[in-house]
């Protein structure tokens, strides 16, 4: 009664407006991205005389009495004061985030070992299931056991990616599962196929498609390490490399609350005649399918975003394109500073929109068939969101690209030596960011999709910068006015090599998976070179991996090394959870705005900027220890034999979701 709507709305904008602002002024200490002084003082002085303006022309109207200009200039001054502190910071970071982050990493780890336990017993891996899943374990859980003790598998407890890949599963009836199993691979169309479990023995089905079919008999020598301890059932793999199975968020929530209502078990063992539930491959193929083909388009809004709630940020606000510009809220949230503070946050696209223009899988994969309907697809990756069971893959367990230097130095395992490639010690290995691969992502056909695709964008980072201001980067440095802190610094693309950072990152033989124009324009902007035998990675201390249409089969070969993994991922593999980022490898971020940084950091910086030397002592300790700490713990958790355990649990937990007796099945002492 006192106020107006319009007065009250006024000033309520100014004070919510300002407060945060000011709270950030007084309190940031990590300013990434940068934010020019003179924008955030222009801000708030608008602010003030906005508001001015507004009391002026009320007091013109007659509606207010004038405010004295004693007043105002003293409003004007609390306001300068308030804001000073922002030309006093000039952006200094007084820790490096780097340092922080290898420290929490250490913490989270070890937490990490609390949670998996040393579990030395039977009875106790019985209870420790009980508790962490609610349940009974399945049956054949004493006969898994044993198997992973006799192989020194060091994660008894831990398997909680099997859990929540199964979990909704459990709302659909056995024999719908096996019914969905069999029409999936009854269409070769759906570049689906199947194993089938009988007798003990794990044999590829009929139909597979040729071009696939090493990986399903890689599959089969898996499952046959330990086939013989299995009930009969049959499987159904995702032959792509690309996701299929996406549910919408409201069904997949639904389904989940279904699947813990129902969680149920009991103490009996595996019903009779399981092999009559699952029926045989037709002789004619069958047409009908649930997948859709959706190859070369977009999938962010169509299938990469919808299993993220309503309220999230990919939902919301499904436009933003951040090919040029970081979108900072889509950074800020898995963040500290420039680089990634939580890697499985950073996975979660659900709050990073953009990621709709990174990644070739959402620009335009190659192979696209996917399903909104939740159904039972082994794969071998996935992104956030999608709803596929995840499996052991057989291209490392096959070893199609192994870490086989001349000196293995008693790597377990490895009979074939290269001649010619050792693995050095770290402080030998040339102070070199190295990487080769394929235009592999996604395809690019007179689209120019190449231009947002991760690998793309790295080389061109590394090879083509120029002074574009798309091409500036950011680094974070030793502050030139005081070498105890440091700072973000804006540097034209064409001088960060200046600082003495060395690359050697190239696409290599011809580019692939492109079409009419972009064809042309990538041959003109990449400089190909011819392939390097795989086993040259071991010259460089720093190795960088990225996905291709799907996971990366060389990051487990670049761990077992004594070389540094730098990795960018969009999908997520049956490991994940074993692995802690800044201990075992260095996490960046899909955008790749950190990699000088990074690099800055772990390799130094010898050189000059803006006509001034500066020199930065290489942290060599610190990345050989996250070396050697990723190469020892992946000799201990990612061994062949830990991922025959991992798939011997996956397949006791499937057998028990397909049996029309689910319910009352499950191991007790």
């Amino acid at each position: 009664m006192t106020y107006g709507a319009l007065e009250m709305t006024a000033y309520l904008t100014a004070f919510t407006t300002t407060i945060p602002a000011f709270e950030f002024i007084w309190s940031h200490r990590n300013p990434f991205p940068q934010t020019p002084s003179s924008a955030t003082t222009l801000s708030f002085l608008l602010i003030f005389f906005g508001q001015w303006a507004y009391r002026w022309i009320q007091q013109e109207l007659g509606d207010k009495d004038p405010m004295r200009s004693s007043r105002q200039f003293l409003l004007f001054v609390v306001l300068c004061v308030l804001i000073f502190p922002l030309w006093l910071k000039k952006d200094y970071v007084h820790f490096h985030p780097i340092d922080m982050l290898m420290y929490d990493a250490t913490l989270h780890h070890n937490k990490y070992l609390e949670t998996v336990g040393s579990t030395s017993s039977l009875a106790e891996a019985v209870n420790g299931y009980t508790q962490r899943y609610n349940r009974n374990p399945p049956p054949g859980f004493d006969v898994w056991f044993e198997y992973a003790k006799n192989r020194s598998v060091l994660i008894v407890d831990e398997y909680d990616q099997i859990y929540h890949d199964l979990l909704p599963f459990r709302a659909i009836s056995p024999a719908d599962l096996r019914r969905q199993t069999w029409e999936m691979v009854s269409n070769p169309w759906n570049e689906i196929s199947g194993i089938t479990i009988r007798d003990g023995e794990a044999k590829v089905q009929e139909n597979v498609l040729p071009t696939h079919r090493w990986m399903l008999e890689g599959v089969a020598v898996l499952i046959n390490s330990f086939a013989q301890h299995l009930p009969d059932m049959d499987l159904a793999f995702n032959l792509n490399d690309e996701s299929r199975v996406a549910v919408p968020y409201e069904q997949i929530k639904s389904l989940r609350e279904q699947g813990r209502a129902q969680d149920k078990s009991g103490s009996s063992s595996w019903s009779n005649d399981r092999a009559g539930g699952w029926l045989p491959i037709p002789e004619t193929e069958r047409t009908e399918t649930v997948f859709r083909d959706n190859s070369w388009r977009n999938s962010f809004r169509a299938f990469g975003s919808i299993g993220c709630p309503p309220s999230s940020f990919a939902r919301t606000s499904p436009h933003i394109s951040s090919q040029s510009h970081i979108c900072s809220s889509c950074v800020a949230p898995h963040s500290l500073g420039q680089f990634v503070g939580n890697w499985s946050d950073a996975a979660d696209i659900c709050h990073q929109p953009d990621i709709a223009h990174l990644h070739g899988f959402y620009l335009s994969p190659a192979a696209f068939k996917t399903s909104y309907q939740l159904m039972p697809v082994f794969s071998q990756s996935k992104p956030h969101a999608y709803n596929d069971i995840l499996y052991p893959s057989a291209w490392n367990y096959m070893d199609k690209v192994v870490y086989a230097p001349t000196n293995p130095q008693g790597t377990p395992g490895q009979e074939v030596y290269h001649a010619g490639f050792p693995d050095l010690p770290f402080e030998e290995k040339e102070n070199i960011l190295f990487w080769r691969g394929a235009t592999s992502e996604g395809v690019s056909s007179d689209s120019g999709a190449w231009r947002g695709m991760a690998r793309q964008r790295l080389v061109h980072m590394a090879n083509n910068l120029t002074n574009h201001p798309h091409d500036a980067v950011t680094v974070l440095l030793p502050s030139p006015a005081d070498h105890s802190k440091y700072q973000y610094q804006t540097i034209p693309g064409a001088q960060v090599k200046k600082l003495g950072l060395q690359t050697d990152i190239a696409i290599v033989d011809f580019i692939a998976r492109c079409g009419g124009k972009d064809c042309t324009d990538q041959s003109q902007e990449f400089n190909l070179v011819s392939p390097t035998d795989f086993q040259a990675h071991w010259r460089y201390r720093f190795l960088f991996d990225l996905d291709g249409a799907g996971f990366s089969g060389r990051f487990l070969p670049f761990l077992y090394s004594h070389s540094l993994p730098f990795k960018t991922a969009l999908f997520r593999e049956w490991y994940d959870s074993r692995l802690t980022a800044w201990l075992h490898f260095v996490p960046q971020d899909i955008r790749l705005h950190d990699v000088w940084s990074s690099l800055a950091y772990f390799a130094g910086v010898n050189g000059t900027m803006f006509g001034h030397k500066i020199w930065w002592k290489p942290h060599l300790k610190e990345a050989e220890m996250i070396a050697e700490a990723g190469r020892d713990w992946a000799a201990k958790v990612l061994r062949k034999e830990d991922m025959e355990c991992y798939f011997f649990r996956l397949l006791l937990e499937w057998a028990r979701l397909s049996d029309d007796n689910r319910d009352e099945l499950g191991f007790v002492l």
